[in-house]
């Protein structure tokens, strides 16, 4: 306590401070720039190489931009987030060695706690790796429409533990990429809307084919839907014999994604042409019996005469 109030104490401590801000602060200084100019740095050229790579699929024909696009936005938020933690890493070694700290102990324990973890967080480790494998075998896209686990929707986020998924009702469902039991991909490479259309018994099904293919021929080759279309529309014909309906099946393969609001609009025009040209599209009925066998109720109606 004495060394404290003492004159040598005090010019020794100016002395050091002095010697260390010629000496270290300007290493720091030079140390905290260069951290962020590495991540200004990786921010630019990520965003270059995205704009680059992005632009030469767009200009090959052999390869759909879309699908592209979506791998290339995937791997590059991976990349970066990768880049941003090496950055950190390095930063904070080289600011412990200006500080006079000696890190080879601290690596060396680095490993021995990696290695205690790696034993004990062995989920954690399972997510990294069902995640490098989500990713290496593309199997799904930042901006697909996927289900996982059983609950659909848009892919947000792919990391290398988790994925994020925003449902149609904008709930956000985050899974561990090692819990992933069950995965779709609704959007990739192609999609395909599947028409089921019911109509009356008494309608002719040559004729209903026939409508529904010139629907969806005319649908095709709307200006406002005819990049949307990969193939012509598929008829395959009598599906089912229901109920009350004759089921007819089609198919229309779309670009992804394209399928909802495809299927939205040809139903429309199919409803619109079924009135159009007298085709009844049923719904159920109902027979009422008044507990005698096979004798059901008939109702007749007659004018009142006011006369």
């Amino acid at each position: 306590m004495e060394n404290f109030f003492s004159q040598e104490f005090w010019t020794n401590l100016i002395d050091k401070t002095g010697k260390w801000s010629v000496e270290s602060l300007p290493q720091i200084l030079l140390v905290v720039v260069i951290f962020f100019v590495a991540l200004k740095l990786l921010k630019f050229f990520m965003k270059r190489l995205s704009k680059f790579t992005i632009n030469r699929t767009k200009h090959d024909e052999t390869k759909d931009s879309t699908e592209a696009e979506k791998r290339i936005n995937t791997l590059l938020s991976i990349l970066t987030a990768v880049g941003k933690v090496i950055i950190w890493l390095t930063a904070i070694m080289m600011l412990l060695k200006e500080l006079g700290i000696d890190i080879a102990p601290i690596l060396a324990g680095a490993g021995i706690v990696g290695l205690a973890v790696g034993f004990g967080a062995q989920e954690l480790v399972r997510d990294f790796i069902s995640g490098f494998f989500i990713l290496f075998e593309n199997q799904i896209r930042t901006g697909d429409v996927a289900i996982i686990n059983g609950i659909g929707g848009l892919v947000e986020r792919i990391e290398m533990r988790t994925v994020t998924l925003r449902d149609f009702s904008g709930v956000v469902h985050v899974f561990q990429n090692g819990k992933i039991n069950t995965l779709a991909n609704m959007t990739k490479e192609w999609s395909a809307v599947v028409l089921d259309i019911g109509v009356a018994y008494k309608e002719k099904p040559e004729q209903v084919i026939t409508v529904m293919a010139e629907v969806g021929t005319e649908l095709q080759n709307d200006p406002d839907f005819h990049n949307k279309f990969l193939e012509p529309i598929e008829i395959f014909g009598v599906n089912e014999l229901g109920n009350s309906a004759v089921v007819v099946r089609a198919r229309i393969k779309t670009k992804p994604g394209e399928q909802w609001g495809i299927g939205r609009e040809y139903r429309k025009r199919v409803k619109n042409a079924f009135d159009a040209k007298g085709i009844e599209i049923p719904f159920p009925h109902t027979t009422v019996y008044w507990g005698e066998e096979i004798n059901p109720l008939k109702l007749r109606l007659e004018k009142e005469n006011n006369n």
